[in-house]
């Protein structure tokens, strides 16, 4: 087994507004890219984690006293499965694979943990695919409320089934194909959306307290996570949808561009962002920060692994847009500008992600999510349930943004920078 390290906001995300696209741009929405594109908790193909926490093997000739599964168990186990497939009515409708899967599930699920979780095979290879920017489904993101249990639409791509449906940031996904969603987890409502190109799937929202049937078509969607334009004044606008394999790359071109185009002053957008792999956000943290942590984590023993810079020559102002979805790895990188105090932070307070998981895949194709660590930001702060104050609060006002396209954040972001360009200037 390899074990990688995760650090991401999952998904498990409180949406309940109804923003949109931003004004003018390309259709990027703060939100969770889900795989298929509805976001399967976004994992990603990691880097093993450091500080060699290897897993112990139980095998053949290994004791298993004080684990909960054990002989005694492993007979109660199939007793109730006898039970299933004499008294259960509908056994019939029942696979093995199901069984067995439910199992793995319900254990992971017993620790109380919204991180914790098992992947099936073909849910594990939907996770991989989204690091390559490509995926297959209805080109929406999505993130799962934490209070309600529900999952719900938190933002949609320009130029796919979704927005061609009118699907809308904030509606709730009641049912899918008429199988109602309610208690189920993300990865599951993703394995019933996604689907091959050209299929289709009928989807029941609930906005506003109204009961809206869509169906839409599943297409193959590519994705970009970073978007940039250069507005007014030189002032470039960046945002990063979330920290995959293919953003750094794809955020040295977009930065590169604009400093092509006269950048004076740069806004990075991190609102919706849920988070990414650990590699990602440090280069891209790294071409900022002076020299010195970026963030570090503790695990159970009090372990402690630092990821580190070694200083960049950054001398523009900087302004990171951030709300209460930006997650994880978002947090990390709005952190450490924060406590650096190389930029301003602007919006909402972010959603409190601090604990970080790790990825084990198995041979069978199968796959482990399990938090190992709490992780702090550059400053040494534990942002865990807690979130991220912005140095200037500000909310969306939704209404204005659906009225005419209105983004009172960015606007704000805009005013910010522009005071801070006169401050250096004088």
């Amino acid at each position: 087994m390899e074990e990688q390290n995760e650090i991401r906001g999952s998904g498990q995300r409180r949406y309940v507004s109804t923003g949109g696209r931003r004004r003018g741009g390309s259709g990027f929405l703060p939100g969770v890219l889900v795989g298929i594109l509805i976001a399967v908790i976004a994992v990603g193909i990691l880097f093993a984690l450091r500080g060699g926490s290897s897993m112990p093997m139980i095998g053949a000739g290994t004791s298993t006293d004080g684990l909960a599964v054990d002989d005694a168990t492993v007979q109660k186990l199939k007793v109730l499965e006898q039970y299933i497939d004499y008294y259960f009515y509908k056994s019939s409708e029942v696979t093995d694979e199901q069984l067995e899967n439910g199992m793995y599930k319900g254990l992971l699920n017993s620790l109380d943990d919204v991180y914790t979780c098992y992947f099936t095979p073909e849910e594990y290879q939907s996770i991989k695919q989204q690091t390559e920017g490509i995926y297959y489904g209805i080109g929406a993101y999505v993130s799962k409320d934490v209070e309600s249990g529900m999952c719900v639409i938190s933002g949609v791509i320009k130029g796919t089934p979704a927005e061609a449906g009118g699907l809308m940031e904030g509606d709730i996904i009641y049912k899918v194909d008429g199988k109602d969603m309610a208690g189920m987890e993300l990865e599951e409502v993703v394995a019933h959306i996604k689907g091959e190109e050209g299929s289709k799937v009928k989807v029941t929202l609930i906005r506003n307290g109204e009961e809206i049937v869509v169906e839409l078509t599943r297409a193959k969607v590519s994705a970009p996570t970073v978007d940039s334009e250069m507005l007014e004044g030189g002032i470039g606008y960046l945002q990063i949808t979330q920290f995959d394999d293919v953003t750094t790359k794809q955020f040295s071109d977009n930065l590169a561009s604009l400093k092509t185009q006269g950048l004076e002053g740069l806004i990075i957008d991190l609102r919706g962002n849920p988070g990414g792999n650990v590699t990602t956000v440090c280069a891209i943290a790294e071409q900022f920060l002076p020299e010195g942590l970026i963030f570090y984590m503790e695990d159970k023993n009090g372990t402690r692994t630092e990821y580190t810079c070694k200083g960049a020559n950054w001398d523009l102002p900087l302004v990171v847009l951030v709300n209460e979805y930006s997650a994880s790895a978002s947090e990390i990188f709005s952190g450490a500008v924060k406590d650096a105090g190389i930029g301003k932070l602007v919006g909402k307070k972010t959603y409190g992600k601090g604990v970080v998981q790790n990825l084990i895949p198995f041979e069978d194709g199968s796959a482990i999510k399990i938090t190992v660590a709490n992780y702090y930001t550059r400053g040494g702060n534990d942002i865990n349930l807690k979130g991220i104050e912005p140095d200037v609060e500000i909310g969306l006002d939704s209404e204005a943004y659906l009225e005419d396209g209105t983004d009172t954040q960015l606007d704000k972001a805009v005013e910010v920078m522009k005071e801070e360009m006169a401050s250096r200037s004088k």
